[in-house]
């Protein structure tokens, strides 16, 4: 008789449900594990009575400049001894890339530490957790001692909380789906730094449930004119029919955190 992969092992019957680790790892209890990542961080928020935040998305691979100047030298040094290597060549243009886009760590950081200095304590800085331009918004809120979240996600390749998040303000998803719930459910604004699928994955999530009125209306920035111009062409959807015009204006472009703030300000009537 074929074994019933749902059905746990005789020998853990005994052992109280909510206690048991091994049922809880079954198949046909997804749907408890994925309410319980829903609860968990909702007790914390609650708590804490958080109520609106700001989230930053943006390139975990971002680094300070003189990290990601450190990062090139390094790459070029190993494309010396190996001048044909296309993988060196490629770890090499990858570290340029990302030398050119250090300059928004400092931008990220900025940004949080201008939205605590000006808001005070009713937005927090909400992040997916991770290292880079995550990293850098965490940082500008607890360094002006603002509230400092991070909902970060188990990866193939571990991936760690950065240390700028607040006590008990970092979280651990499996679930993508639920972790995007919980960056969304209270934002009052999204603030788009440069990034790859993980970054437009979310700004694109973002964008359809507010074009679909499954979200408030909510300014929308993207910080880094030369990059979202030239990886986000929005002419070219409005021309094919496939967006129209007024939701080609859902997004805004900025370059800097002053001008970012501004147009959160703006929206929602504050002191800029």
């Amino acid at each position: 008789m074929k074994k019933n992969p749902n059905i746990p092992p005789h020998d853990s019957s005994y052992i109280k449900a909510y206690e048991d680790v091994q049922l809880l790892k079954h198949d046909i209890l997804r749907p408890v594990r994925m309410e319980l990542e829903v609860l968990k961080p909702e007790l914390y928020m609650k708590y804490f009575k958080i109520d609106e935040t700001i989230v930053c998305f943006g390139s975990a691979r971002v680094r300070e400049e003189k990290e990601a100047k450190k990062r090139l030298a390094e790459a070029k040094a190993n494309l010396a001894k190996n001048p044909k290597n296309k993988h060196l060549q490629n770890r090499v243009k990858e570290a340029q890339g990302l030398l050119r886009l250090s300059k928004y760590y400092e931008e990220a950081r900025k940004f949080s530490q201008i939205v605590i200095k000006k808001a005070g304590k009713r937005f927090a800085i909400v992040t997916g957790g991770g290292p880079g331009l995550m990293e850098a918004a965490n940082r500008g809120a607890y360094e002006t001692k603002g509230r400092s979240i991070g909902f970060n996600i188990t990866l193939p390749h571990e991936q760690h909380p950065n240390p700028y998040l607040s006590p008990n303000m970092a979280f651990l998803f499996h679930y993508f789906a639920v972790r995007k719930l919980h960056l969304v459910m209270r934002s009052k604004a999204v603030v788009v730094f440069p990034g790859g699928f993980g970054t437009f994955d979310e700004m694109f999530e973002i964008l359809t449930l507010v074009k679909t009125g499954k979200k408030q209306d909510l300014p929308i920035i993207l910080v880094g004119r030369e990059f979202w111009n030239s990886v986000f062409n929005l002419e070219a959807l409005t021309s094919y029919g496939v967006i129209s015009q007024e939701e080609a204006e859902a997004c805004t472009f900025v370059e800097t955190a002053e001008e970012a703030w501004e147009k959160i300000a703006k929206f929602y009537h504050l002191k800029k």
